[in-house]
């Protein structure tokens, strides 16, 4: 019922998260769409405030990734109608501003943040420009790939594209993440030859082969820019993908690169500044940013709904919503290297 309360996922301090009392979404402008979500996720972004690291000032709805059923839209809402399946990106855009038509929806000149995912209903701004219709409602197998197209898939492909990754490319991944993994799965779908995966961890390395790593590099810092430098006979990496956003991640990317070679950033930036001395003598490209998703979304769907891909095997915990604290602290502790949650 409108108006009615619902429970959902708030942030009250780091290390508190409720599954609490919240009024129902509703439309509040013409191009807003009400969905039901089928599924939702913690996200690595979301343990910088749940951390400490990125200030949380007030109660704070979470969740910006999902994808379900629309259950009703604004009466300007033109290619969404009630009873379709959508998956949506992480900012809301209208896909139509110069910047959208250049392929950066992230930075659209409307763009607006979506939040409150975590959570059975969940309103999404701009409906036309940001969600993504399939063409039927999937089978509950491909939901948590589905899901992951809605972020940390599109995240990945972005790194790989940044980075320039091509048919027989040499490529490094920084970041044994979610987004790291599906940043090596998105560059073996590009053709990459050799792709170098910095991982310590042994599931995740374990899943970074079967995405298609074919090296694993366990040391980190100097000493694993010294090690990709052996593996690639001292030349470096054509493509170096930094997938966690620390200072040392970025100067391992940086330094990991060859002459010319490209590094992507796709980690959301905590406390990096780089020598401007040092990167102008790297030689290196450097592109990245929020990951503009709804650019590749159709690409991404089509890989997943015809069982090219399965982008969902990152997901290794999955629980009800409301045990969604559970999910935080799994993450936190490294027990878990993504949280599926299921309303």
């Amino acid at each position: 019922m409108k108006g009615a309360a619902m429970r959902a996922t708030v942030l009250h301090k780091p290390g508190d998260v409720r599954f609490e009392e919240r009024a129902e979404p509703k439309i509040l402008a013409p191009t807003d769409a009400i969905i039901r979500l089928s599924a939702t996720c913690v996200c690595g972004s979301d343990l910088w405030p749940y951390r400490g690291v990125q200030a949380v000032t007030e109660p704070t709805p979470m969740g910006h990734e999902y994808c379900g059923i629309v259950e009703e839209v604004g009466s300007a809402v033109a290619s969404v109608k009630p009873g379709q399946f959508v998956i949506g990106s992480f900012f809301a855009s209208d896909n139509t501003c110069p910047h959208c038509k250049a392929g950066y929806q992230t930075s659209c000149q409307h763009r607006e943040p979506v939040s409150g995912a975590q959570a059975p209903r969940m309103r999404v701004p701009l409906a036309d420009g940001t969600l993504v219709v399939t063409a039927e409602v999937p089978p509950d197998a491909l939901v948590p790939s589905l899901l992951a197209v809605s972020d940390v898939f599109g995240t990945g492909w972005f790194a790989a594209d940044a980075a320039n990754v091509n048919p027989g490319s040499t490529v490094v991944v920084v970041g044994d993440g979610a987004v790291g993994l599906l940043a090596v799965l998105s560059a073996k779908q590009m053709g990459a030859e050799r792709i170098i995966a910095m991982s310590r961890h042994e599931t995740r390395q374990a899943l970074a082969r079967e995405f298609g790593a074919t090296d694993i590099v366990s040391v980190r810092g100097d000493e694993g820019v010294a090690r990709i430098k052996e593996l690639t006979r001292g030349i470096g990496a054509d493509s170096v993908l930094e997938c966690v956003g620390t200072q040392e991640s970025m100067l391992q990317a940086i330094g990991a690169a060859r002459p010319g070679g490209f590094v992507s950033y796709v980690g959301v930036p905590h406390g990096v500044s780089l020598d401007g001395e040092k990167l102008f003598f790297s030689h290196v490209h450097l592109h990245g940013g929020p990951a503009p998703v709804r650019r590749f979304m159709p690409q991404l769907i089509d890989l997943v709904w015809s069982r090219k891909v399965n982008p969902g095997k990152v997901f290794d915990l999955t629980l009800p919503l409301e045990k969604v604290a559970e999910g935080y602290r799994a993450m936190d502790e490294r027990r878990a290297i993504k949280a599926l949650l299921r309303p």
